[in-house]
């Protein structure tokens, strides 16, 4: 009975373990999207193809920001328990989630670099990386657009 109880604790641990520590590192990253997001605030983004036309562009280039996100192991334990009962994959929609919003960040920043003032016709780009045993191992996304100089 024992061995049984210390056999079961160990995964139970672990788990908990994966929840508690990941939970901590995807808080940490929230609040440093919620940081740049609002230093970023400023340049304007949108996903239209054309710029209207009564902006008038100085200067145009292309942006962009990625990011490769890892699932923890508290992550990839509840998606498994959701795939073997069927429904939605909860626990990803807030991985990528938190991808879109960092490629997004980092796509902004190369636009302040450039003095840009908006980015317009973004446009996403994901694909999921896999790891051993072929389980997600992680989320990548892309995104890109025009930034536009206003004069």
């Amino acid at each position: 009975m024992t061995d049984a109880l210390i056999n079961l604790s160990i995964p139970i641990g672990l788990i908990l373990l994966g929840l508690v520590t990941g939970k901590c590192i995807e808080l940490s990253h929230l609040r440093r999207l919620d940081r740049d997001e609002q230093e970023l605030k400023d340049i304007r983004i949108c996903n239209l193809r054309n710029i209207p036309a009564d902006l008038h562009a100085s200067e145009t280039f292309l942006v962009f920001g990625g990011v490769v996100i890892a699932t923890d192991y508290f992550k990839v334990f509840a998606a498994g328990l959701r795939n073997l009962f069927g429904g939605e994959l909860k626990t990803y929609r807030s991985l990528m989630a938190r991808a879109r919003r960092e490629a997004i960040v980092r796509m902004l920043y190369e636009a302040k670099e450039h003095n840009a003032d908006s980015v317009w016709n973004i446009r996403f780009e994901t694909s999921t990386i896999q790891g051993k045993r072929r389980r997600t191992g992680g989320i990548e996304v892309l995104v890109y657009g025009t930034a536009v100089k206003s004069s």
